[in-house]
């Protein structure tokens, strides 16, 4: 009965788009939040009809049992996620480093609703992540995500058994590694605030009567403002380089 469902071309098609549609609802610039689901439900069947001939030769033939098939389609959703999260999760980088920026120019206390995570972040985390984006489309770092989509068949055969160790020791190494990003983003930022917070506590010391707290704080945005306008360039061509080189791995040699 499941042969007489389930065409050869239309179970190929199936198994295609429960990875792809599972990868292009979670990666960055198509997988955004504020992005209507009917877009990326339209990219992705779109998708999936360009990606079916290019892996046809990795799919396996159907399977005679409705269990098996479930288990089939279950291990490529697993993949799909897999992919998209590990892509995802580097781009928290731009938020933790906004945030340590916002710490240390006086501007945490400004939250504002971030559209890609759906929570409340810094005005500057915002700002990075929406300039993230659109260097992302500029310089067709979209295009290489979209490869990396094709080339996990290389990686993962349809049917077969999953590396879960692997994927956990990915992940874990995404995040660390999304937080050393982070750091080497707001390292300038570190190195002129603790400058700053240096000479205002020796200044606090020989005129213990001022209030350096209202002296501070217009000086740690002036500060925090100057240097984003001069460190912004290098700033995100850190991030890039390290996004890219996130996606490198899971691309075919």
């Amino acid at each position: 009965m499941i042969e007489d469902l389930l065409p050869a071309q239309l179970f190929g098609f199936l198994l295609v788009f429960t990875r792809v549609g599972a990868a292009v609802m979670l990666i960055p610039t198509v997988g955004e939040v504020y992005v209507s689901a009917r877009v990326r439900l339209a990219f992705a069947l779109l998708l999936s009809l360009l990606v079916l001939p290019l892996v046809s030769r990795y799919l396996p033939a159907e399977p005679q049992a409705v269990g098996n098939l479930a288990i089939l389609i279950l291990g490529e959703i697993v993949i799909g996620l897999f992919f998209g999260t590990a892509v995802r999760l580097f781009m928290s980088a731009l938020t933790t480093a906004g945030m340590i920026i916002a710490n240390l120019s006086s501007l945490a206390n400004a939250l504002v609703q971030d559209p890609t995570s759906q929570q409340q972040g810094s005005i500057i985390g915002n700002f990075l992540t929406v300039l993230a984006l659109m260097m992302i489309f500029s310089l067709n770092l979209h295009h290489t995500m979209l490869v990396a989509i094709v080339d996990t068949y290389t990686l993962f055969k349809p049917g077969g058994t999953l590396p879960i160790g692997d994927m956990s020791t990915v992940i874990a190494k995404v995040v660390s590694t999304t937080f050393v990003v982070a750091m080497k983003m707001a390292a300038p930022f570190i190195v002129v605030a603790t400058l700053l917070f240096l000479g205002l506590g020796v200044l606090g010391r020989l005129m213990p009567q001022m209030q350096v707290f209202f002296v501070a704080m217009p000086l740690q945005v002036a500060m925090g403002m100057f240097v984003l306008f001069l460190g912004l360039p290098v700033m995100m061509r850190v991030f890039l380089s390290a996004f890219e080189n996130s996606i490198l791995p899971f691309l075919a040699p």
